[in-house]
């Protein structure tokens, strides 16, 4: 049933492959390697949606799936991985003080993602995103997070970079990494460096089903950076 699911979400079938790994939490509730599928895929699958109320229920399912999963190895590298992931993706569309206070949470999970296995793509990832979000907060987002939380640890644009090139350097087929890195590049006022990862990232096979939207807003990026 494992191999099906991940048969299907290769395809990719996301919605197909989550199901079925539901089959399989039936049958064994503590499969972590599915619970951690679980949690990814209701992340992936919930960033699709239009309705506000699915966009919650996915996001909620997969923080859920991400809890039970670090209640049965709280040391396992992709389930702290996961609730990262998820814990990001939801905190997207809240307001400053619940963005900034879900903030050091991933930091936490995503610190341990790595800690466990230094050749997780996905934490180093999230860690390149989770600096440039942070570093790039707006003063008065920057004076909330002193006041509401005495700060947050450090972050820079260069160190979002190096997490970048890190995931990068375990793993070359990632698109969404691709995207990321050419924003903080661009940012980092590296245009021609920014450039040439968007259109690097055009030559690699789709892996997700958000993988063509993503390179669709690479093109855009390119001709607007040109």
């Amino acid at each position: 049933m494992i191999k099906e699911a991940d048969r299907l979400e290769n395809l990719p079938n996301e919605k197909a492959a989550f199901a079925k790994f539901k089959e399989v939490l039936k049958i064994n509730p503590i499969n972590i390697y599915s619970l951690n599928k679980c949690s990814e895929l209701c992340s992936r699958i919930g960033k699709r949606q239009t309705n506000p109320k699915l966009i919650e229920d996915y996001y909620s399912a997969a923080k859920t799936y991400a809890g039970t999963a670090l209640r049965v190895n709280p040391s396992n590298s992709e389930s702290n991985c996961v609730m990262a992931i998820a814990l990001g993706r939801s905190s997207l569309n809240k307001s400053g003080k619940e963005k900034i206070s879900s903030a050091k949470e991933i930091k936490k999970y995503v610190d341990a993602a790595i800690k466990n296995d230094p050749g997780n793509f996905k934490a180093w990832h999230v860690l390149g995103r989770w600096n440039y979000e942070i570093s790039t907060l707006n003063v008065f987002e920057k004076a909330a997070v002193k006041i509401l939380f005495g700060g947050l640890p450090v972050s820079s644009l260069s160190e979002s970079i190096r997490a970048f090139e890190k995931a990068h350097s375990i793993t070359n087929g990632f698109i969404l990494n691709y995207f990321e890195m050419a924003k903080a590049y661009k940012k980092n006022d590296q245009k021609s460096k920014a450039l040439a990862t968007l259109t690097k990232m055009l030559t690699i096979p789709n892996q997700t089903e958000d993988d063509p939207t993503i390179k669709e807003d690479g093109r855009k990026l390119i001709k607007e950076w040109k």
